[in-house]
């Protein structure tokens, strides 16, 4: 039985890699990577398409990584990599098959999707309630701000306390408002500790794990860091929500890339019709401030709508001025007849710079009510800029971003063994493809394989160090324990003697050593190359969109 399985097991990831490798064949953007010996068929296995790579360039400040899907019989967890677009809907960055979940496993593949994410780590990230998992990200993304979801912990919660639950039917809403609607964290720990001694279980092992780690789910210790959300006290939804609708546990792997495709045309199709509603509706403004109006033009209707709940609730906020010291002002912030549920909006005129006590803009890149409130009452009429994040702007997929970051997509490339490796594997199936085409082509091929195996021989023999200065190669090699430097005066006096035969195979070497120079030079022009390819694919996106607005137009007409 076991072997059987093993056999089936073996069968469905030579699949997901056959068809990896179709992918990869058709979509220069594409990229894939297998843990260990992809000739065994049983490595973890990573892949991102080129709009998955274009869409982190965009919007990857904070990402999700979700391992609760079990998508086949093995239950090997799918692993996808998500974010937020623009318009508030979850992007792809990427996805993966997991053989197991061992603490290598995660650090292979947080290492290998930052190659193909061109070395950038997120802002924040968000995962499963996993002690490994944790582990993993502080290794590779130390920077990162970490975060575990909530929905999965509140899940857990009801599983782990089910009697408590069917005991107690206010519990839960206890529990949710400790966990989200307190202010401070000193508030938080009161709660918490009331909430223990209410239901009696201030020894429950589960709970005591997930207080130790409240840093890390607990909303008050969160909200300065950036996560991407609409408010501070909204329910985090499930990290499920891409693919939602299309895998579950029961997939297996024959029908996963069929539903796998569907899923990424849903959603880009969805984008396209949020871009359309942006381009050519115009919502309607509920009040005559000039901020509004700006707002409308700036943001994506999505957004917009939500920043006008924001503004329209500033009329029923009074922000009085508390402290003065002379550069910064203090305002106390709250709903009329409401003054026991205050916020504190600290506004610096000069720099026209604003922080308020619950931190929405630090949480979600929106401006609160509460700051709002405040520029009312101070005569600010616009919007300052640095309160407009692109990302959340019509603008937000504009190629500057890409143009500023292509000096280190380059140097990152050159540098990650895994990306020379696919860019290689890459060259190799086109090679294949179309050496095997004719009797011809094959002669040429493996002609060309044949001579490319002798420079390949030639460099693993002499432990060959290939680097780029300005642009340019400089060969290193190591002979008897000296350091040569070719291309230096005394090779160029050397070349006016008489060669022995030594001396000549020497020579050959070395001018096969400049021919692979060479070749690496063309890879970084192949990297420049890309970045071009990436542009012209965001320009083909922006067709497909015009081309959908004629569509519906066409549609709206019948």
């Amino acid at each position: 039985m076991r072997n059987n399985r093993q056999r089936s097991l073996e069968g469905d990831i030579q699949l997901l890699l056959d068809y990896l490798k179709q992918v990869n064949i058709q979509n220069p953007g594409f990229f894939y990577a297998v843990q260990g010996d992809e000739g065994q068929c049983t490595g973890n296995v990573f892949w991102a398409d080129s709009k998955a790579r274009a869409n982190y360039n965009y919007f990857g400040d904070t990402v999700t990584f979700d391992t609760t899907y079990r998508s086949n019989r093995y239950r090997l967890p799918f692993a996808p990599f998500t974010g937020v677009n623009h318009h508030g809907q979850p992007v792809l960055f990427g996805c993966a098959f997991l053989i197991n979940e061992s603490e290598a496993s995660f650090i292979w593949l947080f290492k290998t999707w930052l190659a193909a994410m061109s070395g950038q780590p997120p802002l924040s990230m968000t995962t499963d309630h996993d002690a490994v998992i944790r582990s993993a990200i502080m290794q590779v993304f130390p920077e990162t701000r970490h975060r575990f979801c909530k929905w999965h912990i509140f899940k857990k919660c009801q599983e782990k306390l089910s009697h408590v639950f069917l005991e107690h039917p206010n519990f839960e809403a206890d529990f949710h408002k400790c966990v989200n609607l307190t202010e401070s964290t000193e508030e938080f720990e009161s709660c918490w500790l009331s909430l223990v001694d209410k239901y009696e279980l201030r020894d429950h092992d589960w709970l005591q794990v997930i207080y130790l780690d409240r840093r890390q789910w607990v909303q008050v210790y969160l909200r300065d860091a950036f996560f991407a959300e609409m408010s501070i006290t909204q329910r985090s939804d499930s990290m499920n929500s891409y693919f939602d609708g299309y895998v579950n546990a029961s997939t297996n792997l024959n029908q996963f890339f069929k539903l796998y495709e569907k899923a990424v045309e849903s959603r880009t199709e969805k984008e396209v019709k949020a871009d359309y509603d942006t381009m050519n509706t115009f919502p309607v403004l509920k009040t005559p401030s000039p901020m509004e109006k700006q707002a409308s033009e700036v943001y994506t209707k999505k957004l917009f709508m939500r920043f006008q709940e924001e503004l329209v609730a500033t009329l029923t906020f009074m922000a009085n001025k508390v402290e003065d010291d002379g550069l910064v002002t203090t305002y106390q912030v709250a709903k009329f007849g409401d003054d026991h549920s205050a916020y504190y909006v600290r506004f610096n005129v000069l720099e026209m710079k604003a922080t308020c006590s619950c931190q929405m803009f630090e949480f979600s890149g929106l401006l609160c009510r509460h700051v709002l409130a405040v520029f009312r009452v101070t005569n600010v009429l616009t919007l300052p800029s640095h309160y407009i994040l692109k990302r959340w702007s019509r603008s937000a997929k504009s190629s500057v971003a890409l143009e500023d970051r292509v000096a280190d997509v380059i140097n990152y490339y050159l540098e990650s063994h895994t990306v020379r490796y696919n860019m290689l594997r890459h060259e190799a199936f086109k090679f294949v493809e179309e050496g095997g085409e004719t009797v011809d082509s094959y002669t040429v091929a493996m002609a060309a394989l044949e001579e490319a195996s002798k420079k390949i021989f030639l460099a693993v023999k002499h432990d060959g160090r290939i680097s780029l200065v300005n642009g340019h190669c400089r060969e290193n090699l190591t002979r008897n324990g000296v350091h040569a430097n070719y291309n230096s005066e005394d090779e160029q006096r050397s070349l006016a003697c008489p060669l022995s035969e030594d001396d000549m195979d020497t020579k050959i070497q070395e001018l096969s050593y400049q021919l692979d120079c060479a070749n690496q030079n063309c890879e970084v022009y192949r990297a420049n190359l890309y970045s071009v390819l990436k542009d012209i694919d965001d320009h083909k996106q922006q067709l497909s969109i015009n081309v959908q607005s004629i569509k519906l137009s066409l549609k709206d007409g019948l």
